[in-house]
């Protein structure tokens, strides 16, 4: 049976329910949203002489969730307009309408009988054959099924999404032993090409895989904390981006998730798991059950083991609870030398051997927390999977680790670290010794670009289900680099295709990116049909090295400055002006020289999750590399004339002197950055084999070298008059600096074409050489030079 999902029902408006409509409409579902009818009538339905029968009444619930999750942040749509998509509704009116639905998934309230009054509603107007699944958490998915039909069990399993569900990666897919397996197989393939997830295969356990091994993680980095007598604020700085976690680490993640919901979790487990060898970690540490006795979860009751407050000045200050006096105090710098060692080491894999070899507390902290998660998730095998990639591909996606359980125990060394976790008592399940004993190395190997997992019944490596045609650049690094330098390499993607990969400090353009640049043009033009410009690192590109301008400026040596933007100018030119189709595939922060890259692509494919802008007016200067040149451009193509076209140039200008970037790939097209063209890749995993196959389109469509455009529209002295009257007025209402005025004021005569009388038509060169020569004033102004040290020192621009 061939499927698809156009039409889904979302049973169930609270924060999940209503946040997985969302995404399915950011994804071009359309969407019905149900939930109950309230019983009582508020004071303002009351004032307003409202029944319970009104429609606005008995849609309340509904209506109010959907408003609340549309207006929060961070936002659960791509864009605004794709609200429009879901239409909301109550179980009493509108349960029929499911009747036209692919998919039915139910997210009501965690309680068994409740989600079955649901389902015996959902029988009455399915139609069979209908998808119907449920979001539970916790709940056995086959104690649903009890009273269900034979088509109904058969088309039936969970759909764990994990919150809020744009932005975590993680899809489990539940099935019982009355699932048919066509469903399964539909639903691993559309959670990871249409909602952009990493699906991952569940057998039905308690908290299926991520929440099991996760709050394992959790509350045994809690207990050895405990047991090491070390502060949140340290336990804080060893488990965050150090070893490749969030930045809120341990206890600020619990703050922000609530700690209700931990405890929640960590009790059903502690319940359920009566036969779990680790069972007494998941009972909690008598602190955690303070705080809950205290009230005390985090940023829904405003304090749990952070709280925010405010100084004599009104300073936001942020207070770290001592566990042991159960007082707030202020936050503590923590230090270890353990983590000194690891200042130098910039990928994450590579620090494990340094940090579980430390000899301070950070040390034993690490072996006693990574040994026993080794432990943990080699029992868990063959009980909540059978193939370990999966526990890794959830914890990953679900806790948003950089790297999973057992590929962390692989950069340790499998058999290395055995002596050491047996001596302080965690010793793994007996097949990783057999393993180890079979000559097997590691339980993950790469072969052909192609990442294999150790399989424990064949006991052998087997390659990963569905990953067939991912392109992961690190799997490349050793047999496909065509060239390299310190700052960026050049990989062979096979059928003719390039692609470059930055990797400086936040994938900064400096020196070492233009190089490599123009290397891989150079090379593609020769003996390749294109290129592409993408990486798979969390950002695409920060923008332009800063540091190196600063240092020029700082020195006066203005004739360097002018060179460096020509390089830019001239690098980021040959995106569009070269032999061979060029497609950029931005992802993440795209900011300032990155965001004009973009611009410059013969084609972009975009992941879903670009946060994409030219912010060069927050270090004082304007975008110099062809960003103001391109906008200019793009508003001259698609404006019409008179006030119309002021207003586009002036809404463009406004976008660029507010440093605005775009929240997600779908918004940039509102700013111009992305052009309709353009295409958007929703899971970033694919993003750069979709990047090839347009390659390869625009090659075999007989692709041609571009020529420069000489027939851009600007505005000369009379756009300007409008400009300075808005600056001018903006400055004496003291909403802008000086400094401001004057960057935008130079903004503007750009975006105008300079001093010319009339309307007029005139080059892309001409808009680049006004950039430089404003860019290069602007390096010269004092002002300038103290927003920049600032982002160099403090990561944010001065406001001066």
């Amino acid at each position: 049976m061939k499927r698809s999902i156009n039409k889904a029902a979302v049973l169930g408006s609270g924060i999940m329910g209503s946040r997985i409509a969302c995404h399915l409409a950011n994804v071009g579902v359309q969407v019905i949203l149900l939930d109950i009818v309230p019983r009582e009538l508020t004071e303002q339905e009351l004032e307003k002489g409202l029944t319970l029968e009104h429609s606005k009444v008995r849609n309340r619930i509904v209506t109010d969730s959907f408003t609340t999750a549309v207006k929060s942040k961070p936002a659960p749509l791509y864009h605004q307009h794709q609200a429009d998509l879901v239409s909301l509704g109550n179980f009493e009116d509108d349960m029929s309408q499911i009747s036209d639905c692919d998919w039915i998934i139910e997210v009501v309230v965690e309680n068994l009988d409740i989600k079955k009054k649901v389902f015996e509603q959902v029988e009455k107007h399915r139609t069979a054959g209908t998808l119907i699944t449920s979001n539970t958490s916790g709940i056995p998915i086959h104690m649903m099924l009890d009273g269900r039909s034979e088509d109904f069990q058969r088309n039936f399993c969970g759909t764990h999404f994990f919150n809020p569900p744009r932005y975590l990666k993680l899809l489990e897919i539940i099935p019982t032993e009355k699932t048919d397996p066509a469903v399964i197989d539909f639903f691993m393939e559309y959670g990871d090409k249409f909602l952009g997830k990493t699906t991952v295969l569940c057998k039905d356990t308690p908290a299926f895989i991520a929440n099991r091994v996760g709050i394992y993680g959790i509350l045994k980095v809690v207990k050895t904390m405990e047991e090491l007598d070390l502060t949140i604020d340290e336990v804080d700085k060893l488990t965050g981006p150090v070893i490749g976690r969030p930045k809120s680490a341990t206890f600020r993640t619990s703050d922000v998730v609530g700690l209700d919901t931990l405890i929640k979790v960590a009790n059903n487990l502690y319940q359920g798991l009566e036969h779990d060898e680790a069972r007494d970690v998941f009972k909690l540490p008598d602190a955690v059950r303070k705080l809950e006795e205290k009230n005390w979860l985090g940023d829904k009751t405003k304090q749990g083991f952070y709280k925010k407050t405010k100084d004599e000045n009104g300073k936001t200050k942020i207070l770290t609870l001592d566990l042991k006096s159960m007082e707030y105090k202020p936050k503590a710098k923590a230090k270890f030398t353990t983590l000194e060692g690891t200042k130098s080491i910039d990928t994450v894999k590579d620090r494990f051997k340094v940090l579980l070899a430390g000899n301070d507390k950070a040390g034993e902290f690490y072996r006693h927390s990574f040994f026993g998660l080794f432990q943990y998730v080699s029992n868990r095998i063959p009980e909540i999977a059978d193939e370990l990639y999966r526990i890794d591909d959830a914890i990953c996606a679900g806790f948003g680790w950089e790297v999973g359980a057992f590929e962390t125990w692989d950069q340790v060394g499998v058999q290395q670290v055995l002596p050491e976790m047996e001596k302080l008592g965690y010793r793994p399940n007996q097949w990783v010794y057999d393993m180890v004993e079979a000559g097997h190395e590691s339980f993950y190997q790469v072969e052909n670009g192609q990442v294999k997992y150790y399989d424990t019944i064949t006991k052998s490596y087997k390659e990963i289900a569905g990953r067939g045609d991912l392109i992961i650049l690190d799997h490349l690094r050793a047999g496909s680099t065509v060239w390299e330098n310190n700052e960026a390499s050049l990989f062979d993607l096979g059928d003719g295709v390039l692609n470059l990969e930055f990797h400086s400090k936040m994938n900064t353009m400096g020196a070492g990116v233009i190089e490599g640049i123009n290397k891989a043009i150079n090379l593609a033009e020769q003996d390749f049909q294109g290129l592409i410009i993408g990486n798979q690192a969390a950002n695409f590109s920060a923008g332009a090295n800063l540091g190196v301008l600063f240092m020029y400026a700082i020195e006066q040596e203005y004739e360097e400055v002018d060179m460096m933007i020509r390089q830019f100018q001239n690098t980021v030119a040959r995106a569009r002006f070269s032999g061979i189709p060029v497609v950029v595939a931005p992802h993440g922060l795209t900011l300032g020289g990155g965001c004009e890259l973009t611009m410059h692509g013969d084609a972009v494919q975009a992941a879903a999750e670009t946060y994409i802008g030219l912010v060069e007016v927050g270090a004082g200067v304007i975008p110099g590399g062809g960003g103001t040149k391109e906008l200019t451009m793009r508003v001259s193509d698609r404006m019409q004339s008179g006030d119309v076209e002021y207003n586009a140039l002036q809404n463009t200008f406004m976008n660029i002197a507010t440093a605005k970037v775009a929240t997600s790939a779908e918004k940039a097209r509102d700013l111009d950055i992305l052009r309709p063209q353009d295409q958007i890749s929703i899971n970033k995993d694919r993003q750069i084999g979709d990047a090839k196959r347009a390659v390869l389109a625009l090659a075999q469509a007989g692709y041609t070298k571009p020529t420069p455009r000489t027939d851009i529209k600007v505005q000369g002295r009379g756009g300007m008059a409008l400009f300075l009257a808005g600056i001018n007025g903006m400055k004496m209402g003291k909403y802008i600096s000086d400094h401001d005025a004057k960057i935008a004021h130079k903004l503007a005569y750009i975006m105008c074409g300079g001093d010319l009388s009339y309307p007029t038509e005139v080059s892309e060169q001409y808009l680049l050489d006004l950039e430089r020569e404003a860019f290069l004033s602007l390096t010269g102004e004092r002002k300038t030079l103290e927003r920049i040290q600032s982002i160099l020192t403090t990561g944010k621009p001065l406001r001066n």
